[in-house]
């Protein structure tokens, strides 16, 4: 597994302003949306590609486009939705999956509640959007769906991620083809599994209470 935290002044300007708990939600969204184009930059410089000839004004010339399949984005429901938008601008080709995932506040543990997914994967590359990485379980369990499906290798991109989530999921995908993208890894989990010092909880930020 490969971790790349994307260390750039504009995405640690960004996440200071997210991290504002006086941030209200509109510009916590534009935010959100704006730091997913920069990480998602970071996290396609693998996607594959192939030759491509045009004419040029001037001249035949050959360059590349984005192969077939077409990659796979999947934002984990509700919060990766907030990070949709700023991933298809980048990576407008590519096709749109959702997984439903909740953590249940108790066990700390997954559970998946919908999903919206090609049942062959096979030879895809998939990108996976959270924007927290906390325990590891949601991701990991994600992860894992995709694998299970027939996925070829998988990205997930995170706006944070704490070190025991990240430790859960290296544990859980040694030696698989698993990139995680960061725009931070913060310090810890407090004792209900919150990462510090963290931005709260995204999905509330983004949407609001429910």
């Amino acid at each position: 597994m490969r971790v790349h935290v994307a260390d750039h002044p504009l995405i640690t300007h960004k996440l200071t302003v997210l991290r504002d708990k006086d941030t209200p939600s509109p510009v916590f969204r534009a935010l959100v949306d704006e730091l997913m184009t920069l990480l998602a930059y970071e996290a396609t410089r693998d996607v594959r590609v192939e030759p491509h000839t045009i004419q040029t004004p001037v001249a035949e010339t050959t360059g590349v486009r984005i192969s077939e399949p077409r990659p796979l984005v999947v934002p984990i429901l509700r919060a990766g939705l907030g990070m949709l938008e700023g991933m298809v601008k980048l990576l407008p080709t590519a096709e749109v999956g959702f997984l439903g995932m909740a953590r249940n506040e108790e066990t700390l543990e997954p559970t998946t509640y919908a999903e919206r997914l090609p049942d062959d994967l096979s030879d895809r590359q998939c990108f996976v959007l959270d924007p927290m990485l906390a325990t590891g379980g949601s991701l990991a369990a994600a992860i894992q769906f995709l694998f299970d499906r027939g996925a070829q290798d998988v990205t997930a991109i995170c706006i944070l991620a704490a070190p025991e989530g990240l430790a859960a999921v290296e544990k859980a995908f040694d030696g698989h083809d698993v990139t995680i993208v960061l725009g931070a890894l913060d310090d810890h989990l407090n004792e209900h599994g919150y990462i510090v010092p963290g931005l709260g909880d995204a999905g509330d930020r983004l949407y609001g209470l429910v």
